[in-house]
């Protein structure tokens, strides 16, 4: 069986995307069992300017990568249109094969969702979708009106298309279910959410006293609109001078205007640029607590965050900013969350005194969510679709084909 993957991250890269694409492809390659082809369409490494890894880090001796060389110039608003337009424009001609049984394309950007459409209908595939965002909720919110509303009609239709060109569609968050039952007929869609990687879950994490007279507060990931952590931390560092000291892990839009904020009202906070993920452990390992956040926008009611998985892994207590299904799966499944509404700068330091510092196991949590078994059972479903689309294929004649 022939497999294309279309996304716009992958390894090295350091981002959920990544990581995400990356474990889809093994687990492709472990469930077809030696008949499986797999091709991957990519980028060269381009998530966060501080972070410029060689990119034969990520080649594999199980499937292929080619990726698409980018302007150098790949960062802002324009940037990133420019560069995935060269994206969009070589992808198709970096697949090598004339004709594909399946191509999945993992997107949380829509033009990602609708150039795999595009490559599947041109290479004769199934159409294969994984939606880890809703693009157009997300702009429409995070983005001021006068940009997004002259293109609200376009996009909107660019996703129906893309969605509805898709034979099936994996949600990673259930929170997305209602707004796609609207588009696609729910017996389409799949729930096959992030989870815990190897790396974090076979790790043997335990609690630690604490050292010093403050706590160390860590968050790690992006730092952009969708996280707003401009909007809580330096306030919160001020507020709790004298018993955490922060650091922040990442990079993204809103770095500089968060930097900018801590130098503002004296904010002691440390910034690390983006580490590799073995680094990134020794980060956690040292923490008390690890700090999670979203924006206070409607747009991220609905989302599942990533981090939240690795976060749960280690065993440390979480303060989380966050609501709607965030919060009620957070109040669900993970024990050891202090939670208070997102950008509550009173609720965030009335969480953080009543957090107990000590080591939780989420065994349970730990054992549902495993990366490598979500993705085992994803893989198997792209691989059945590649079969029932195999099997009607075949029953064509070759005109029909």
């Amino acid at each position: 069986m022939k497999i294309l993957l279309v996304s716009y991250y992958f390894p090295p890269d350091l981002c959920a995307g990544a990581f995400r694409a990356k474990a889809l492809a093994d687990a492709l390659i472990r469930q077809g069992d030696g008949h499986v082809q797999l091709d991957v369409v990519t980028t060269e490494p381009n998530r966060y300017r501080t972070h410029q890894p060689d990119a034969l880090e990520a080649t594999s001796a199980d499937y292929r990568v080619f990726r698409v060389a980018l302007p150098s110039n790949r960062w802002g608003l324009i940037g990133q249109v420019r560069s995935f337009a060269a994206y969009a424009y070589s992808a198709c001609r970096q697949a090598p094969e004339a004709e594909y049984d399946v191509v999945v394309a993992t997107s949380s950007r829509l033009m990602t969702a609708a150039l795999g459409a595009r490559v599947a209908r041109k290479k004769g595939a199934a159409f294969y979708l994984d939606i880890r965002d809703i693009f157009t909720d997300t702009i429409k919110h995070v983005f001021h009106p006068a940009l997004t509303v002259p293109l609200e009609r376009l996009l909107s239709r660019i996703e129906r298309y893309a969605v509805k060109r898709a034979d099936r569609v994996n949600l990673v968050s259930p929170g997305f279910l209602p707004y796609f039952e609207a588009i696609t007929n729910r017996k389409s869609c799949r729930l096959f959410t992030n989870g815990i990687d190897d790396d974090f879950a076979q790790r043997q994490w335990s609690g630690k006293p604490v050292s010093g007279p403050r706590v160390q507060v860590v968050y790690a990931g992006n730092i952009g609109h969708g996280q707003g952590l401009e909007r809580i931390l330096p306030e919160l560092a001020v507020r709790l001078a004298d018993r955490a000291s922060f650091t922040v892990i990442g990079d993204g839009a809103t770095r500089t205007l968060l930097e900018q904020r801590c130098r503002q009202i004296g904010a002691r906070v440390t910034f690390v640029d983006p580490v590799p993920r073995q680094q990134l452990l020794e980060y956690y390992d040292q923490a008390d607590i690890l700090f999670l956040h979203l924006n206070n926008l409607p747009a991220f009611l609905k989302v599942l965050p990533s981090k939240l998985f690795e976060y749960a892994a280690t065993g440390k207590p979480v303060l989380a900013g966050v609501d709607g299904y965030c919060r009620d799966f957070l109040a669900e499944q993970v024990e050891g969350v202090g939670m208070f509404h997102p950008c509550d700068v009173e609720g965030a330091v009335n969480a953080f005194g009543g957090l107990e510092l000590e080591y939780h196991p989420r065994t349970a949590f730990r054992e549902k969510y495993a990366r490598k078994k979500i993705m085992d059972d994803m893989a198997l479903d792209v691989l059945d679709l590649g079969r029932c689309s195999t099997d009607r294929l075949s029953k064509l004649s070759p005109e029909g084909r």
